[in-house]
Parts: C-alpha cells; sequence; structure tokens
C-alpha cells in the first residue's frame, strides 16, 4: 500500500517551503516526482532545491513530453511537471513506477474526476449495438466493439480501453484518473487545504486508500510537519483582511441557488445586465475607484462576456484558480459565482456510497481563490461576493463553525 500524507494547512503557512526543504534533505538515493498546477511553480522548484537537480519533460527527438517522462522514470531522474501532462499517466507510466521507488508529491489536489462529454441517446446506442458492456457491480465501461474504431465515438473506446470510464444511473459517464498510479508509488505527500471536501479525498476514499493528515509548522530551522488542528489556522486574522460589501448590490444574490452556474446559464440579458452593472458600481464606489490593474473577477466561462463591465474585460481568472502567485497585487476583486459540485461528479461518488459535503467544498473554492490576491502578502482587499450562500459560508469558516 502507497504511504499517504495529506499536508493540509491554510495558504501561506509554508507547505511548499516544507517540500523543498524535505526534498533538499532527504536521501541522495531516495527519487521525487514533484507535480504542480503551473509551470511558474515548476521552474520554482528546479531553482530552489539546491541538492539534486530537477528535470521536467521536454519534446525530446520529436517525442512527445509523456514519452519523454517516461524516460526520464526509466532513467531514475529527479522530476517535476505539471498536473496536466500527469494526467495523461497511461499503463506504461504504471509500469515504470512499479519497477523504481518514487516519492510523489502533489501540490494542489489533481482533477482526478471529469465529466465526459456524450449524449444519453449515443450512450444507448453504443450499448445497444455490442460496442460496449458495463459491469454491474463497478459500473466500469469497457469497449467491446471494434479495437480500432476511428468514428466519432473514438474517445469513449480509448478512454474504456484504458479502464478509466464510468456510467452512471444509464445517463452520462466520466472519466477517472487510474488509481493504479497513485498505488504505484511507495511514498506520496498531498500539499493542500481542507482536503476533507474536496474531491481527490472523495476518490481516494473510494477506491480504499488510506491516508494521514498533517500540518504545518514555522520553526527556527525553517518549516516542520505537526499535528493537524484547524484552530491554529488564525482564520479571524485573515477574514479581518477581507471587506465584503454588504448592501442593496447584493439583492441578486438571494436564495440558495441564485448565482448557481444551472442560474447564471438560464437568467436573461435584464438580470445579467443588472449583474454586470453592480460590478461595475462595486469597483468604481465601494472599492475606491478601483482599476483594470487592482482588480480580478470569476464567474462561469460561458458567461464572462455577458458579465463584463466596461474597462474590466481581461480581468477574468478562473473561478477554480489557486496555487499561483500571478495576481498577489489584486487588491478588489468579484467573485460573481455561488459553487456546486458538477452533478455528475458528485453523482460518481454519491453513487458509490461517500457522502459529498456541498458547503465544504464551496468554502474550499472560494478561499483558495480569495488567496490569490494581496491578502497572501498581509494587504486588505475590497471583495463583491453577491451570492447570500457564499458570504454565509465565509463568516461561518472565520468563526470555526464549519
Amino acid at each position: 500500500m502507497t504511504d499517504i500524507t495529506v499536508v493540509d494547512s491554510i495558504m501561506g503557512s509554508g507547505k511548499t517551503q516544507w517540500a523543498i526543504q524535505y526534498m533538499s534533505a532527504a536521501n541522495p538515493l531516495e527519487n521525487f516526482i514533484y507535480i504542480t498546477p503551473f509551470l511558474t511553480e515548476v521552474a520554482r522548484i528546479k531553482e530552489n532545491v539546491k541538492s539534486r537537480t530537477f528535470v521536467e519533460p521536454t519534446i525530446f527527438n520529436d517525442t512527445s513530453k509523456l514519452a519523454d517522462l517516461k524516460r526520464l522514470i526509466a532513467s531514475n531522474r529527479d522530476i517535476v511537471s505539471t498536473h496536466a501532462l500527469f494526467a495523461r499517466a497511461d499503463d506504461e507510466i504504471i509500469e515504470l513506477l512499479e519497477q523504481s521507488s518514487y516519492t510523489l508529491i502533489l501540490d494542489e489536489v489533481m482533477d482526478v474526476v471529469e465529466s465526459v462529454s456524450i449524449k444519453p441517446a449515443d450512450i444507448k446506442r453504443l450499448t445497444s449495438n455490442g460496442d460496449i458492456v458495463i459491469d454491474e457491480e463497478t459500473k466500469q465501461v469497457s469497449w467491446t466493439g471494434d479495437p480500432e474504431d476511428n468514428s466519432r465515438y473514438r474517445d469513449i473506446r480509448e478512454l474504456a480501453q484504458a479502464g478509466n470510464l464510468y456510467l452512471f444511473r444509464s445517463s452520462f459517464m466520466v472519466w477517472a484518473f487510474p488509481p493504479q498510479v497513485f498505488r504505484a508509488f511507495s511514498k506520496a505527500i498531498v500539499l493542500t487545504y481542507l482536503f476533507n471536501c474536496q474531491l481527490q479525498r472523495y476518490y481516494f476514499d473510494m477506491f480504499d486508500f488510506s491516508y494521514l493528515y498533517k500540518g504545518v509548522e514555522k520553526v527556527e530551522s525553517g518549516y516542520k510537519l505537526c499535528e493537524h488542528n484547524v484552530r491554529k489556522e488564525n482564520r479571524e486574522e485573515l477574514r479581518s483582511l477581507i471587506t465584503v460589501y454588504e448592501g442593496k448590490l447584493n439583492d441578486v444574490g438571494v436564495g440558495k441557488f441564485a448565482l448557481s452556474q444551472a442560474k447564471l446559464k438560464q437568467y436573461d440579458d435584464k438580470t445579467m445586465t443588472r449583474i454586470k452593472n453592480n460590478t461595475s458600481n462595486f469597483f468604481r464606489r465601494y472599492a475606491d475607484n478601483a482599476k483594470k490593474a487592482d482588480v480580478y473577477i470569476s464567474t462561469l466561462k460561458e458567461v464572462e462576456e455577458k458579465l463584463a463591465p466596461r474597462g474590466f474585460k481581461q480581468c477574468f481568472i478562473p473561478h477554480n484558480a489557486r496555487a499561483t502567485n500571478e495576481y498577489a497585487d489584486r487588491r478588489a476583486v468579484a467573485y460573481l459565482l455561488n459553487r456546486f459540485i458538477n452533478r455528475d461528479k458528485a453523482a460518481f461518488f454519491q453513487d458509490k456510497h461517500i457522502s459529498v459535503n456541498e458547503e465544504l467544498y464551496a468554502l474550499s473554492e472560494l478561499v483558495q481563490w480569495l488567496w490569490r490576491s494581496r491578502i497572501r502578502n498581509g494587504k486588505p482587499i475590497d471583495a463583491y461576493i453577491p451570492s447570500e450562500r457564499m458570504r454565509n459560508l465565509l463568516d461561518a469558516w472565520a468563526s470555526y463553525e464549519i
């Protein structure tokens, strides 16, 4: 069994610094694979781990980055790469890892589960034609049709042949990162915050991984792991840096599901214009006339154009942004979304009797998103969070009620 440690510690507490220190001090015979969301963090690891040489996969001799990753693993090199490349791990990667003794350090949780775009009618067609078979117990999809099928179902064939495709409620499919990849490591360390409500925790539970929670704290010699204790997070101090707007501009977010992804796709033009104007009004009147360089905004990708205030069209960032310092100078932010777990992803776990906490999940997304701003440097910000539910979750978190 893989020895898994989850370093669950609030943003800015020193998780990455601890990891750099840990890898620098490790036995030279121990090899590491460090996986991070961003290329900037890849460079940080290469520059700061002094006692060993980290390399990143590249396009090598006209081969792909995935092929180069395999070459580097076979050569027992210390490797740093991105979530995007690691998510493409296949059977050959698994075999190479099983033959080695790597320690995995995962900076932030991965998207271990993704919805697959396919219509229920196509699922029915593939089933009736005998192209796919569904395991009654695991719901795993097996491809039993033409093994070289290159029709419009090629992506379904490839996912099913890789053993990573599942069908639920006879109407939707989900891709899951192959658990054999994690099992191939002798040791794994996950660096994150609020792991208890994240999809990767549900994924670990579903596939029977055991894991140990730890925190991290600063000491004279650098950083060390400690017992996980949320009461040491100084949430009140962090919350005091955030001036959340309270007033009539929030009327559009009243109700449990207001500004949810489903609602944002349904709102008429009048409502969308109202949200856009409210955001502009907030930046101009309540955030000390914030300019483009002071701001970031997030909402559902599909409605960004409709909600972009004049002069701020280039200020949108992904609503699930985390583990980046790119926006650490921003002082005024707007979160135009009420976050819920994707229906297909939630059902994937619920049908396996894994309880999903919607409130904690939404809170985790919001807190990580807020931390992208200059509060990470101890400076105050103004925030427009029109969703009543999201504001209440933030306050509940700050007072340790959630």
